[in-house]
C-alpha cells in the first residue's frame, strides 16, 4: 500500500505510445489519475539523448530496462488491452500486465470488446464446434480459447476489465485505498 503522503503512481500500459497524438492521450490519462488522486507514469523512452549514438538493440535494451523500473516504482496498473494489430492486445502491454502480476500489483484494464474472445474469433475465422463441444479454427485445426473470457484467461486472471480508463482509475483507487493486491476474479 503506498505511502499516505504520497499518491498512488499508476503506470500506464498500453499501445497509445505508438499513437501520432501520444503526448495528449497521456497527458489526459494523467489528469484523469489526478482526478482520482493518483499520479500517471508514462511508458519511459529510456531517457536516450537525441544524438545517443547507440545500436537499435542498445536503444531498445535501454527502453525495456527503463520501463520495467517504472513498472517496479508503481503501485498499480492501467492497461489500455484494445486490439492491436488484429484480434489480440499489444503484446508488450500484455507482457507489462504479466510482470506487474508477477510483482502483486492491482491492474484495471479497458478498452477490451465486451464479446468473449471466441466470438471475436469466430467472426473474422472460419470455425466450427468439434465432437466434444470445443471450437476451433476450421484451416488449422487450432482450439480457439473458450471459457466466456473476453481475452486469454491469464490477462483476465490478472486484470479487472473495465468499460473506461475512468472506471478502471475509479477501481484502482478504491483498490489501493483498501490495500488489495489483485482483482481477485472481479472482471466489471
Amino acid at each position: 500500500m503506498p505511502s499516505p503522503s504520497l499518491r498512488p503512481r499508476i503506470y500506464l500500459a498500453g499501445p497509445d505510445i505508438f499513437l501520432a497524438a501520444s503526448a495528449q492521450r497521456f497527458q489526459a490519462l494523467k489528469a484523469a489519475c489526478a482526478r482520482h488522486g493518483l499520479e500517471g507514469l508514462e511508458p519511459s523512452d529510456g531517457g536516450i539523448p537525441a544524438d545517443f549514438a547507440g545500436s537499435d538493440d542498445e536503444r531498445a535494451q535501454r527502453i525495456y530496462q527503463a520501463n520495467l523500473l517504472r513498472i517496479q516504482q508503481a503501485d498499480a496498473v492501467l492497461a489500455h488491452l484494445c486490439d492491436f494489430r488484429g484480434l489480440e492486445p499489444d503484446s508488450g502491454t500484455v507482457f507489462e500486465v504479466g510482470y506487474a502480476a508477477a510483482l502483486g500489483k492491482p491492474i484495471a484494464a479497458y478498452g477490451v470488446a465486451a464479446q468473449s474472445y471466441a466470438t471475436r474469433v469466430a467472426a473474422v475465422r472460419r470455425c466450427a464446434t468439434d465432437a466434444d463441444g470445443t471450437l476451433r479454427e476450421c484451416d488449422s485445426g487450432t482450439i480457439v480459447e473458450g471459457l466466456g473470457q473476453r481475452l486469454n484467461l491469464m490477462l483476465t486472471g490478472a486484470a479487472t476489465l473495465h468499460a473506461s480508463p475512468a472506471e478502471a482509475l475509479a477501481w484502482l483507487a478504491q483498490a489501493l485505498r483498501v490495500g488489495a493486491s489483485g482483482p481477485g476474479g472481479r472482471n466489471g
